[in-house]
């Protein structure tokens, strides 16, 4: 119990003391203060800068280092993709040459303005060659598309239904794409049916239809915007 007491009275001696350096220290220049108050003060500006530094100076920085950062994922980001598509370029430049010789096989099947009485020519010779009588071939209103044009066309025929069988069959065998559309076939006697259909051809457009077709997409751009 002794030893502890004197324990604890040499640290109050020592607290005492070190409050007694505080004392007394009013017109004293800083340089002559007692220890503990220099170091207590040097202390006190160390902090004073480190907050000053965090609010006026390192907030900024790490804000902008921050947004290095976020900059750095995304440069990253795009490198990689540009990479991948580097890597692709070769499968990319294949899948559009099929692309580009479909396409060229395609248009290869459209008529142009002045073949078109060509094609209707081998199609009404497709249904007489089947000894079959067209009673309607009745061409109706040129439809304008972006890139082609749309000739629909009423037909009614009268014949046996194997030459109406054998007749469809050598119009889609024809060169040039013809398409069936609203097909009505009913008896009309004995052995003899009636086949009405809408049939649509397709050709090129002139040079005037493509410029207005041009002209019609970029004024709806235009109320678009």
């Amino acid at each position: 119990m002794k030893d502890h007491h004197k324990l604890q009275s040499l640290w109050q001696d020592r607290i005492y003391a070190v409050v007694a350096q505080f004392q007394g220290l009013e017109g004293l220049h800083p340089g002559l203060w007692p220890l503990a108050p220099r170091i207590l003060c040097g202390v006190s500006m160390v902090l004073i800068m480190l907050i000053a530094g965090w609010f006026f100076l390192w907030t900024a920085q790490w804000d902008e280092l921050d947004a290095g950062r976020i900059e750095e994922h995304k440069q990253r980001a795009a490198f990689q993709f540009k990479v991948q598509q580097a890597q692709s370029l070769a499968l990319l430049r294949q899948q559009k040459a099929r692309v580009e010789t479909q396409v060229h096989l395609l248009e290869q099947q459209l008529p142009g303005k002045a073949e078109m009485d060509a094609l209707l020519a081998d199609i009404n010779q497709a249904g007489v060659g089947r000894g079959l009588q067209f009673e309607l071939f009745k061409p109706g209103k040129v439809l304008l598309h972006d890139y082609y044009a749309q000739l629909p066309i009423d037909i009614r025929l009268a014949g046996s239904y194997h030459a109406l069988a054998s007749f469809i069959s050598d119009v889609a065998h024809l060169p040039r794409i013809v398409t069936f559309d609203k097909i009505v076939l009913a008896n009309l006697r004995d052995g003899v049916q009636t086949f009405d259909a809408v049939i649509h051809t397709f050709r090129y457009l002139d040079k005037e239809e493509a410029a207005a077709r041009k002209k019609i997409a970029a004024d709806k751009q235009k109320e678009r915007k």
